[in-house]
């Protein structure tokens, strides 16, 4: 009987790392996660990386036949190098190079929504289509795209850093990149927060009052508390949230009127801890921004694991523009 290959899937996060062992059946022997850690150099981020993997990998190690990372970005998908990632301030890290040379492995890096539609399709709802979208709403905003059966990687395998379209050309409020306008100023976990100072100073008849109100005023208000008290039924927070969605529902439409898919997918902590409350406002006002049909809009089963799943996937069938040098 011969005996099953080994592969390593690495998801690196601005909040999490995870990292996970398959075999070449699509079977996941182990999984662990650690919060990411953070420092200017990038060195620790490394030595954290390759600790998860040893530690992963264990007496199976010595039979791994590839590494797959999905990385926050933007990078340099070539050498594999994080350049000074928006909410992960490392810096240059040449995080492919330093795997080569530790692990004396083929490693493949890229972007980690790229990576997580490439789970999506070999893994989730995506088995059968050739035009599929994912998109994370996080700490951050990112997204995926497989057109018409190939997937978009880009000159240095940023394409589809959607978190960076504008939604707002009057710019009210900055995104972490340090551009104006762009979505993940307005909808991201981390910057749910500003925007809801932003709307409370500039219209609080609208949106300040009951317990939004006495969040604001103790320093306490939290993406997360912001939604459960959505999910309660908070009037203030309802009507945040519902603003936070139209803006969502922009997006998309710039996502279907761009890239026209069939199903688009999401994942990321608050569209996965609060679905209904992301997927309402999206699917019923997307028509009034597009011209296209609208698609399928799901929530990816994958969860958590999304760009794990599409690590491993790389790290088994790399795309073959990947083999260029």
């Amino acid at each position: 009987m011969r005996r099953l290959g080994f592969f390593i899937g690495v998801d690196l996060g601005a909040t999490n790392i995870r990292v996970a062992l398959a075999d070449s059946s699509n079977r996941i022997h182990k999984k662990i996660r650690e919060n990411t850690v953070r420092d200017s150099s990038g060195e620790k981020l490394i030595e954290q990386i390759c600790s998860l993997i040893r530690r992963v990998g264990g007496r199976e190690l010595d039979r791994v036949q590839a590494i797959g990372v999905g990385s926050i970005g933007p990078l340099d998908y070539r050498r594999g190098i994080l350049l000074n990632p928006a909410n992960l301030p490392v810096g240059k890290v040449p995080l492919g190079e330093f795997l080569r040379e530790e692990f004396k492995l083929p490693v493949y890096v890229l972007n980690d929504c790229t990576t997580a539609v490439l789970g999506e399709k070999i893994f989730g709802l995506g088995k059968g289509s050739n035009n599929l979208f994912y998109v994370t709403l996080s700490s951050g905003i990112g997204g995926g795209a497989i057109v018409d059966g190939n997937l978009l990687i880009g000159k240095d395998g940023n394409a589809v850093e959607i978190g960076h379209i504008v939604v707002d050309i009057d710019g009210r409020m900055v995104c972490g990149c340090g551009g104006r306008g762009h979505w993940e100023a307005y909808c991201s976990g981390k910057n749910i927060p500003s925007f809801v100072k932003y709307l409370v100073e500039t219209y609080p008849s609208r949106f300040l009052g009951g317990k939004i109100r006495e969040l604001i005023k103790n320093g306490n208000l939290t993406t997360e508390n912001l939604f459960q008290l959505a999910g309660e039924g908070d009037e203030y927070a309802l009507k945040i949230v519902r603003e936070v969605g139209r803006i969502n529902a922009v997006g998309f439409a710039n996502i279907n009127t761009a890239y026209d898919p069939e199903l688009i997918t999401i994942g990321g902590a608050i569209a996965l801890h609060n679905p209904s409350l992301i997927l309402e406002p999206i699917i019923s006002q997307i028509k009034e921004y597009t011209i296209n049909r609208v698609p399928e809009i799901r929530i990816t089963p994958l969860g958590d694991d999304i760009v794990l799943y599409g690590a491993i996937a790389l790290a088994m069938n790399p795309p073959q523009i990947l083999h260029q040098k």
